[in-house]
Formats: C-alpha cells, structure tokens, sequence
C-alpha cells in the first residue's frame, strides 16, 4: 500500500512543483538602445545558465518570461555586455555601452581585421538588411547601386546569369577586370554565384585601395569584394526562422512603336512584297494582330524557400540553413532551381587559446538556358521571334517542322522558333561546393598562429539536344534523312584549394599599439572536361540526356561516306600560384596610424624568369576627431586617409584561372598542306617575355560622421594606371604570323566617389516615426596610352570602336550621321573636316566622338522609413555617360525588311516628295545601306534613371507576438525595375553592349513574409 501511495502522491508533488514554479515567472519587456538613444535590434536577451533567451525587435522591444532574482544577459557586436538582475518591476529598459575591443572585427582589411576607427583603407560594408529578401538568383545583381564605385551591369534576363563585375573602371583592356570574390576565406569565381544563396550571407565588404588590395598580390588589381555568411552566436538558445517569398516577373516595356497586322500588311501591299502584296483592303481589314511578344515571354513565377536554424553554447556556436529556389524565366525556356544547404560552426577550448570555424555549403542548381540569344539566327534566337516577327501570322500556323521547308520563307520565323521550343533542350545541372576551416593558437598573450584552408568545388553536366524530327534538323541533315539531330553531353570538373598560414603578433604600450603579420599562401586549381557530340537519332526511342536513341556509325554506299560520325573531346588543365607576404599596422594614441605591406607572388603563367613579382602599399590616416581643438565641434569622427600601392593581374588574357595558361610554350597543330597531304603547322610561337599586368593607385579620402552620427559618409578621389598591359604587337610575317601577344601600352582611371546617410528624422519613442536619406555616386574616367601602332590607334573588330592614345577605351570611329537630304531623300553625313555629304569615305571621314558604353557617373539615392512597425524602402539607380548602339531600332526601321519582319511606325514618316522634312529617309534612297553600320545614326544616349528597388512591410510589435511563440513575423511586398526614365527606346538600358536582340532583365513583384520562433 506504500508503494501504491508513493505513485500517486510523486506525479501529485511533480504538478504542484511545476505550478508553483511557473507561478514565481513573470512576463518582463522592455527597450534597449545604444550610448546615442538609437533602438537596436538584434540584441541577445539570454537567462544566465539557461537556453532561454530572445533577440530584440527591429525597433529595439523585447519581452521574455522570467522569475524574480535570475539575471538578463543583453549582448551585441560592439557594445558592452551587461548582465541585470531581474527584481519586481515588469520593465527593464538598457542602455547599451560601446565597446571599443569589441569594434575590432567591425572592417575587414584583408586578411585581418580593425575598427572603423584604426582602419586606414577604403572600403564600403553591406550587412544582411540590404541584401536579404530580394527574388535575385546571383547575389552580385544585388549589389547594383549600392556601393560606391562598384559597377554592375547585367545584360540578360536569364535566371541565375552573372553579371559584368566592375571597380572604379575598366583596368585591362584584355586581361580580367572583376573583383576577386572570397567566401569566408574561400577565393570563388565570379561567374558562379547562381549556386549561393542571398540569404545565407551576413555581410559584405568591397575593398577599394590598395591599402586594402596589394595585400591580394597577384589577384587584388581589380579590388576585393569579401563575403561573410551568417553564424551562430554563443550563449543562445535554439533559433528557427523561416523566410517565403513569392515573385512575378515580367518583360519591361519597349519604345519601338511596332506597327499592327493592318499597318504592315497595308505597308507591304504599297511596297509590293510579303502577304500584303495579294491582299485586297478589306482582307487587310480582317487581319488580327498577334503579339509574338505575348507568345515568347511570359509572367514568370518564382518560388523562393529558406529555413534556418542558429544556437550557441558557453564554448559552441552554429547556424545551418536549408534553402529551395525556382525561378522560371520571362522567356518560354529558361529557369533555374536550386537547392542549397548550409552549415557554419563555430568554438573555442576553455582557455580561450584555441579558436576554430568551419564554413560548409551544398548546392545544387538545374536550369534551362536559351542559348543563340543575342545573334542573327531566325531558326535559334527566341528574341528575333518575340520582336521582329510579322504579327498577322499566328502559332495556329504551325503544323511540324517538315512543312516549314516547302516553301522556305523568313516570314515563317516565329514558326521555326515554335518548333525549336518544342525540339530543342540544353539543361545544365550543376554541383557547387565550398568549405573552409580556420583554426587560431595563442601560443601568447600577444603571439597567435593562424590557419585557414578552404575549397572550392564545381560539378557541371551540360545535355544539349535537337529532336531529329525538328526544323533544324531535317534543314541541317537534310529533308530527306528522318534520323537526323544530335545530342552533346559535356561534364566539367574544377577544383581549387586555397591555404594561409600566419603568424600575427599584437601588442600595445602607453599610447602605441601594433599589429604585424607573417603569410604564406598557397593556391592551385584543376580543370578536368569530356563529352562527345552524337549525330543521328531515332525519334522512336530518343529523349534527351537517354543514350537509348543513339544511332551507330554506318557506311552510306551511295555517298561513299560514313554517316553518324560521333566526336569525342576532353581537356585536362591545372594552375597553380604561391604567395609570402608581411602586413603591419601601427597606432598612436588613436590619432595617426599606418599600415604597410609587401607581398611576393608566383604564378604559372609566366616563365621562370618571369615568374616573380613584387606588390607592396602603404596607407596612413589621422583621426582629426580625437585633437583636443575638435573637442567642442559636432563631429563624432572626422578622420583623413591616404594609400599608395601595387597589385598584380595575373589572368592576362581574361577568364577564369584556366584561360591562356600556356602561353609561354611552343604549340603545333595538324591539318592539310601542299598536295593535300596531313601536314604540321606552327599554331602559337612562345612568348617568354611575358609579364604581370600592373596596377599602381592612389587614393585619398575622408570619413566623417556628425550631429551624434545623424550624417555619415566618405570621399574619395583615386587615380590607378595599368603598365604592362596585356595586348598584341606587330611583328615581323616571317614565321607567317603578324602579331604576337606582349607587355606594352597604361591604362588610367581617375575619378571620386562617396557615401551619404542622413538619419533626417530620428524619434526618441520605440515605434515613432524614422526617416533616414542616403546616396551613393562614382565618377571615373579612363584613358589609354601607349597604343602599340605607328599611329597610335588601334581599331577593334567590332568595326565602329577603338582606341587611340591619349583617348577613352573603346571610343566611337564612326562616319557622323547629319539627318536626311530634303532634296531626294537620301541620307547625309559629314566628312572629317565638317562638310556635308551624301558619299563619305568610309576610311579617311571617320572621327573619333569621344562616346563609349562606359559610365561617367552612376550610383544611387533612396530613403528609408519606418514608424509603428510600418517600413518603406527605396532604391534609384542612376547611371549618365553612356552611348549605345541601338541596332534593334536599325532593324525595326529597315525598309528591307518589309515582307518578311515587323517594322516600326517610324516608316511611315519616311521622305516623300510631299514629305521632305523628316529624320525618316527615302525607302529608295541610294545610299541607305552603305552606311549604316559605320556611322552613328544608331547611337543614342543611354543614360537612366531608374526605380531599382521598392520595398514595403510590416513588423508586428513584439507585444503582439506575446504567449505565442513567435519571436519575430514580418510581412513585405518588393518591387524590382518597377520604372525607368531614359531616353533609350529599348528594353533595358541597363545592358552596356552594342549587342542586340538580347534577353531583357524583368521587372519582379513579390510578396513575403518572415516568421521566427
């Protein structure tokens, strides 16, 4: 009976106990902010000895439930933890205290950190608000207009596509010219960044000077921009936070003014050409118009998924992340999704001397890639059938791709575009993985050796296949061979592996203080492809990526000639650098510093001889805010910085790592010689003079934040030549070839930019209403010397660009345009001395304009809001000095083209003898086509202002979210490219080629919503 009892009264004391202790807890809220009355958000709010904690709310609120006597940890990045004891009152309100020590890791320089304060470069820092929670697949499109200097220019609206990567100009004219891209620790190629999730990253750092960049050596000439991912933080319990988010694309709008099915039907029965030609008026009337632009393009939908988990121990930290993302494309086949995983740990020994991390990321991404855009091809690029297709013909029209060959017109160029939708794959699936691992010693108290090791691996398997039933093929193989097509398989491998050693050394005395370092660092890479190229399948079995429909090679008795020849090809390269090198940074009383480095590189590019450089900078600066004669002046820092430096660019010749890595070796091919025998051929005569591209910068700015940091920002005014630039000289025929590869001609870049944000309106309540201004801009400008020619000017092979010494790069060589001859319609132009004429030479009345497609100035401005949970965000984008060839126009224009493509209404002010005032020629003036691709009729201005991001939300107040679990929840809806104002009549006048018929960027509408527990 005991024992019975003992059961029944144990559960009985374990709920009385449970009663009473939860009747001892209590509900306690309340507001923390900074040593300046800021709100912060994010700040830990942790139970000493427990995993009990929240974080604060973005305008600073927290509550959490506790009992009387146990004690609130409040900690953040650079301020003070603080420990509270929790007694009768329902509200602790905090004042956080900055902590100088803890500021140290605020800036990243390199390999190394410092305050804002000590930190001598110039660079800029986006942390995770500017950067989450936007539908962009690459990361880097992100970025666009929100650092200073830093140039993002994005041609194509193809999900994932990377965008050309520019900082503070153009500083090789064949070389590489992107930033180096690091991931925590892990150097990555810039063209890959559709495989790394935007929300994993925490910040963002761009590092401009080569205070900042000599450090990098042989990859830091084009600047450094360095990612960090998010972590956990110790001393917090488990945190889940969700992120959903739902986007809308669609295509921009165009201002071509395209002509309806009447209008170009009636056009071609006044021309005598196409359907028109045989129609009657009333036929005409009867015509619908299709719009192939509807028909190509759709509102795509993108699905974008990510869930994270973060906690932290007394010795242990970690965040993992699991991400889905499906975007499909405003153009008929083209998406991508992508799965990512993340796992990023963090720890330390009991001492303290031991530090370690590890940085583990998985992704996987398929997508489907419209290839042949931006050519001339009717039967392959999708673009020609959404613009130019005549609109009175309908995919009703469409049957299969043998009657598109009898009869064989261009007019039926949106139904060879039907049937290359249907007939034609090529999916890419790639594997992409980065891991790093860092470990640090404190062998003592000022003496710490470090290392970091890191990798990079990627995994592409390429499918490109054409049904053998399809247009293309029965065109290609012939109408009469029903098992034409082909199927290519290719599967790329690259690995890189990156290591730094260090020994760094901090001490300080009195008002002195240094940091010094000793690095090593090694670095190789391997490149490793195959595939083959299957020509002949059988439509009875075939499907893209099955080898089931592969025909085998045969004999065709009647040709004489084997059919269904397979090819085969593969490629096996590797590159490899090594680096030591010694930085040290010097500080006094917190008022002068400086930081000196020196690096030497090798690289396995260049011969032995050449095989060394030296890169080296220096950068000062003086804290004008810590004299005592600035101690009544409203400047909370004031501080002025210098830098002098040389970095190295060994990719020479552009690309990636494997690009021309063979440059220095003798190479022989094989082909058809005298008599028609297999004869062997020199293909590239060794250059061992070969050297590094140069560049030297210069730069000197200010920081500065006043009126208690209510405005902050920087300026800076920079110059950097490029020497030793990588380009071809003449040389003698006598080896039969008239040019070779040398180190000859300079670059310079010289311009400013700056940062602004203005807190216009800062409220002392916890939900009142915040208005914060803020501006971005650069100015640069570019010129070349010492163009290796007798005259000192080279042409490009584009026709209508070049350089010349003492010019911009890629200036405008063209025939100027003067409008169109009253007299008979013709066009007329200026000859090089100013006179006008119908017939320019075409060699000697050329000029140069002093246009390229390079900006002069671009940046951004925009504001953002916030009151009673309520936030609005924007983004304007602006970008002058920039003149293209709008080549989509000359198209649409073309009287040439009436009968088989869509023209625009501009035709219909063409000269006439009762219409001689017009900027329209003569359908038959006689030199209308003579012309036009070396003149610069076609160039127009493509300056723009544009709306590149929007963002409203809502914040639910932490007192809402009281006894229900969640710790955060927010709602939002962006807006991407919502309006641009330029005088560009294309699609997208963000794209700075003179390429047409191009996949637009969409404008993106999306909804969202955030939830944490």
């Amino acid at each position: 009976m005991r024992s019975g009892h003992n059961w029944i009264l144990i559960p009985l004391m374990l709920v009385l106990s449970m009663n009473f202790s939860f009747a001892q807890e209590k509900l306690v809220s309340g507001l923390v902010i900074d040593q300046d009355a800021v709100p912060l958000p994010g700040v830990s709010v942790v139970v000493r000895g427990t995993m009990r904690g929240v974080q604060t709310d973005f305008d600073g609120n927290y509550s959490i439930s506790v009992s009387e006597g146990e004690v609130l940890q409040f900690s953040f990045i650079g301020q003070k933890t603080l420990e509270i004891t929790v007694g009768a009152s329902f509200v602790i309100n905090v004042t956080m205290e900055e902590d100088v020590e803890a500021l140290e890791e605020v800036v990243v320089q390199g390999y190394r950190s410092a305050t804002r304060e000590k930190s001598s470069i110039a660079s800029q820092t986006l942390t995770s608000q500017t950067i989450e929670n936007r539908p962009n697949a690459n990361v880097i499109q992100t970025l666009s207009g929100q650092v200073a200097g830093l140039e993002i220019n994005t041609a194509t609206g193809q999900p994932g596509a990377s965008p050309t990567v520019r900082l503070r100009g153009i500083n090789s004219i064949n070389g590489n010219t992107s930033p180096l891209f690091i991931v925590d620790g892990t150097p990555v190629d810039e063209n890959n960044f559709k495989s790394i999730n935007p929300q994993d990253i925490a910040s963002i750092d761009v590092l401009k000077d080569a205070g900042a960049t000599a450090v990098y050596g042989n990859r830091g000439a084009n600047g450094v921009v360095y990612i960090k991912t998010k972590q956990g933080a110790y001393n917090t319990p488990l945190q889940i936070n969700y992120t959903g988010i739902l986007s809308f694309n669609s295509l921009q709008k165009n201002d071509y003014n395209l002509m309806d099915s009447q209008q170009q039907l009636t056009l071609e029965n006044e021309r005598g050409a196409g359907r028109g030609a045989t129609l009657t008026p009333a036929e005409i009337a009867a015509t619908p118009t299709f719009d192939w632009a509807d028909y190509f393009f759709r509102t795509g939908l993108t699905q974008n998924h990510n869930l994270s988990l973060s906690s932290g121990g007394e010795r242990f930290s970690q965040f993992t992340s699991l991400g889905y993302f499906d975007q499909e494309g405003i153009l008929r086949n083209s998406d991508l999704k992508r799965f990512s995983i993340r796992n990023n740990v963090g720890g330390t020994s009991a001492n303290d001397r031991f530090r370690y991390g590890t940085n583990i990321s998985i992704n996987f991404s398929k997508s489907n890639d419209p290839n042949a855009i931006g050519t001339q091809a009717v039967n392959q690029n999708y673009i020609i059938g959404a613009y130019n297709s005549v609109p009175y013909i309908t995919p009703d029209d469409y049957v299969d791709g043998a009657s598109l060959l009898d009869p064989l017109v261009f007019a039926n160029t949106p139904l060879f575009l039907i049937d290359r939708l249907r007939n034609f794959t090529l999916l890419r699936e790639e594997l992409k993985m980065i891991g790093s691992f860092n470990a640090s010693y404190k062998i003592q108290p000022q003496l710490t050796a470090n290392l970091t090791m890191s990798a990079d691996y990627q995994n592409e398997f390429l499918t490109a296949a054409r049904r053998p039933e399809s247009f293309n093929a029965l065109l290609f193989g012939g109408a009469e061979n029903p098992t034409s097509g082909f199927q290519q398989q290719a599967s790329t491998r690259q690995f890189s592996y990156n290591q730094v050693t260090s020994l760094n050394y901090e001490n300080s005395w009195g008002d002195h203080s240094v940091d010094a370092g000793a690095y090593m660092e090694y670095f190789k890479a391997h490149f490793r492809q195959f595939g083959y190229t299957a020509n002949g399948l059988d439509p009875k079995t075939f499907y893209p990526g099955d080898g089931s429909g592969l025909i085998p090679v045969r004999y065709d008795s009647d040709a004489e000639a084997l059919l269904f020849v397979d090819t085969a090809n593969a490629e096996s390269l590797d590159a490899g650098l090594f680096s030591y090198f010694a930085q040290v940074d010097y500080d006094f009383a917190r008022r002068f510093g400086f930081t000196g480095t020196i690096r030497r590189d090798a690289s396995y590019r260049f011969s032995a001889s050449n095989k060394w450089a030296t890169f080296y900078s220096l950068a000062g600066r003086w804290n004008i805010h810590n004299e005592a004669f600035m101690e009544d002046l409203p400047f909370d820092q004031l501080k002025l910085r210098a830098s002098y430096g040389k970095a190295g660019n060994q990719r020479i010749a552009g690309g990636g790592y494997f690009t021309a890595p063979d440059l220095t070796r003798n190479f022989y091919a094989t082909g058809t010689g005298y008599g028609g025998f297999n004869s062997i051929f020199l293909s590239q005569i060794a250059n061992t003079t070969l050297r590094w591209e140069t560049v030297a910068q210069f730069d000197v700015g200010v920081d500065f934040e006043v009126f208690k940091r209510r405005l902050r920002g920087s300026v800076d005014y920079y110059k950097k030549e490029t020497t030793d630039l990588f380009q071809s000289r003449p040389v003698s025929a006598i080896n039969a070839v008239t040019s070779l590869n040398a180190n000859i001609g300079s670059l310079t870049n010289q311009g400013f930019d700056f940062t602004a944000s203005y807190q216009l309106i800062r409220s002392s309540e916890p939900e009142g209403f915040n208005l914060v201004l803020n501006a971005v801009g650069n100015f640069n400008e570019t010129n070349v010397g010492d163009i290796p020619t007798e005259n000192g000017q080279r042409g490009n092979p584009d026709g209508i660009t070049g350089t010349r010494n003492g010019g911009i790069l890629n200036e405008y060589f063209v025939i100027r345009y003067a409008g169109v001859n009253p007299a008979n319609g013709n066009l007329l132009f200026l000859t090089a001395d100013g006179e006008v004429t119908e017939n320019p030479n075409a060699d000697t009345d050329r000029v140069w304009l002093g246009k390229n497609l390079i900006p002069k100035w671009q940046g951004s401005f925009g504001f953002n809001m916030d009151y009673k949970g309520f936030f609005l965000t924007t983004q304007f984008n602006y970008v002058t000095g920039v003149d293209r060839m709008d080549f989509d126009l000359q198209t649409f224009q073309d009287p040439n083209n009436i009968g088989t493509f869509r023209t625009s209404r501009d035709l219909l002010r063409a000269w006439t003898p009762e219409n001689r005032i017009t900027d329209i020629p003569s359908y038959g003036a006689s030199n209308r086509d003579a012309y036009t691709f070396v003149s610069d009729r076609y160039l127009r201005e493509a300056d723009y202002l544009r709306l590149r991001f929007l963002q409203v939300g809502y914040k639910f107040p932490q007192r809402y979210l009281e006894h229900t679990g969640i710790s955060r929840l927010q709602i939002f809806g962006n807006a991407e490219n919502l309006f641009t104002i330029s005088k560009w009549r294309g699609f997208d006048a963000e794209a700075q080629t003179n390429t047409n018929l191009l996949y637009p960027t969409p404008r993106i509408f999306s909804v969202g919503f955030e939830i944490g527990f």
